[in-house]
């Protein structure tokens, strides 16, 4: 059975890699987890299209990393949410939130290349670690506030 892979699976492989492996895997794990889709020529068109395009996004040159990290780095991110009384949130700040931020502050970051930590439940000034580059991380800091 060939199908594409969607998830990274351990032993197999990585998201867009194109596997053969015997049908009852296929089927009754990989297929209803949604870990894999079924291999079509169409399918694997779609998924080197989509390679190309992250490929061109990412940031190639450690230099280009480093000024991208102080870009990060040189400003506070403000992050509006519903909060009640005390302080406290309804629900938690998610890697999404962070990103929606950053991009409405002018910086473009992959939602998978954010790292939060802890779970953010409250308002406040946090810090978020932002992979830039597989050498460069960036510490973003964000202010958790009361949206108006």
């Amino acid at each position: 059975m060939k199908l594409i892979l969607t998830h990274e699976v351990t032993g197999l492989g990585a998201p867009g890699d194109i596997v053969e492996v015997k049908g009852g895997y296929g089927r009754n794990f990989l297929l209803p987890r949604n870990y894999a889709i079924l291999w079509s020529k169409g399918a694997e068109k779609q998924v080197e299209s989509i390679k190309k395009a992250r490929e061109a996004r990412a940031i190639h040159d450690l230099d280009d990393a480093k000024a991208a990290k102080q870009k990060l780095e040189s400003s506070t991110v403000k992050v509006p949410v519903r909060a009640g009384s005390e302080g406290r949130l309804f629900g938690a700040i998610t890697v999404s939130d962070v990103a929606n931020a950053l991009k409405g502050a002018g910086s473009t970051v992959d939602k998978r290349r954010i790292e939060i930590g802890n779970p953010i439940k409250a308002l406040g000034t946090y810090d978020v670690q932002v992979r830039v580059h597989p050498e460069v991380t960036a510490k973003v800091t964000i202010n958790v506030v009361a949206a108006a």
